[in-house]
């Protein structure tokens, strides 16, 4: 597996939690509204921003701030 194969199922993975997350609090009522959904909403955009471009297309700064947005 290549660093960048690599990286796209550690991205993936994050993601699939985040969005686990979202839809956990957006079940609650209170959750719609809450700040811990506007954070998760948040780092959802920011990812889909990065890979604006898709993965085909990856440059090295936008590498590193997937490497960044995992931590």
């Amino acid at each position: 597996m290549s660093e960048r194969d690599e990286l796209r199922a550690r991205v993936e993975a994050k993601k699939k939690r985040l969005e686990a997350d979202l839809a956990a609090k957006k079940a609650d009522a209170e959750g719609a509204r809450n700040e811990a959904t506007k954070k998760i909403r948040a780092k959802l955009d920011e990812l889909n921003a990065t890979l604006e471009k898709g993965w085909d297309d990856l440059s090295e700064a936008a590498a590193a701030k997937l490497n960044a947005w995992l931590e």
